[in-house]
């Protein structure tokens, strides 16, 4: 997609998905980075849900915009932007997965019994707090992130993807393409292992688990933009 020339004017941030891909299919390559800073927080959450490292999971996002870039075209909105973006994601992070050779295997995780059906409830958003409050959440999030990170692969993506992006049943069996009752087995198993991790009830801590924010979140975006402008000046 070539750049043009844009009105500076033009606020970005008030367009929904569908405006700004027309944008970006325009070649106004300043409504991607708009796009990125949109989907950012699930994106990453979902790549690092199934790759279990940080910077990693970034590459996989760098790797997944420019190919999303790339293919804009072929985004008919059948399903909502987050959702084909976070498809993209997923095959790219599954891709290094399968390099590695860490995939467990699934008809193992699947077959293992099940004796519990208990539910850790975690609220995505929670109000301001004091200073002590803030870095006791903080600590007691840091102990969650282990306890997830340790989550067989299968049961570490279905989490993040149910619990803490708040992903229907359906979308998560769509874009991991398993049935949707394993979707739910997979999310009762994986909250049993953290309930005998932690113990402990643990307050509203996931909204804020896994931050893709300032620094990281610039970090990403504005690499993918020079890639582009890269590509453009070659």
């Amino acid at each position: 997609m070539s750049a043009h020339a844009h009105p500076a004017s033009l606020d970005y941030a008030a367009l929904d998905d569908h405006a700004l891909v027309a944008e970006v299919r325009a070649g106004h390559r300043e409504a991607f980075r708009h796009i990125m800073q949109r989907c950012n927080q699930r994106l990453f959450r979902v790549a690092r849900a199934v790759l279990g490292e940080d910077s990693e999971a970034e590459d996989v996002l760098q790797e997944s915009y420019m190919r999303a870039y790339h293919k804009l075209d072929s985004f008919r909105g059948d399903s909502t932007l987050l959702t084909w973006l976070t498809s993209i994601v997923l095959n790219e992070a599954r891709g290094r997965l399968r390099k590695r050779h860490t995939m467990v295997g699934l008809e193992q995780v699947d077959a293992a019994p099940d004796d519990s059906h208990q539910i850790i409830q975690f609220p995505s958003k929670f109000g301001s707090e004091d200073p002590a409050v803030s870095a006791a959440r903080a600590q007691i999030r840091r102990l969650l992130e282990h306890a997830i990170d340790a989550l067989p692969p299968a049961f570490r993506t279905v989490y993040m993807m149910r619990d803490v992006e708040e992903c229907s049943v359906e979308e998560t069996a769509t874009l991991l393409a398993i049935k949707p009752e394993t979707v739910k087995t997979r999310l009762h198993r994986a909250r049993r292992l953290l309930r005998a991790a932690l113990h402990d009830q643990l307050a509203a801590t996931m909204g804020e688990a896994f931050p893709f924010m300032g620094q990281r979140c610039a970090r990403v975006t504005d690499a993918v933009m020079a890639r582009l402008e890269s590509e453009l000046a070659g």
